[in-house]
């Protein structure tokens, strides 16, 4: 299968989810947190550094509710420029 290549904006946008996971993580141990949301720290470790910019949903709402951060909340922080409205 063949990926098609991700834009800028999809960059941009995993780049954003990779800081906001990390500021949340904040002092706890990336393996601690990975392994709370059922994934594992090699992955979590990709998703922060923004080598993986599209991860997974069902990764993304673990991540989220072993951090506590809500999915909407993600969804109106990881948005294009202009917020959740240009999600939409």
């Amino acid at each position: 299968m063949v990926r098609t290549p991700l834009t800028p904006e999809e960059r941009e946008r995993g780049e954003r989810l990779g800081r906001l996971l990390r500021e949340a993580r904040g002092d706890r141990s990336m393996p601690a947190v990975a392994a709370s949301a059922g994934v594992s720290a090699e992955t979590l470790r990709k998703i922060e550094t923004g080598r993986a910019p599209t991860p997974a949903f069902f990764t993304v709402a673990a991540l989220a509710a072993a951090l506590g951060l809500s999915m909407d909340d993600l969804v109106g922080r990881c948005a294009p420029e202009g917020g959740a409205e240009a999600a939409a």
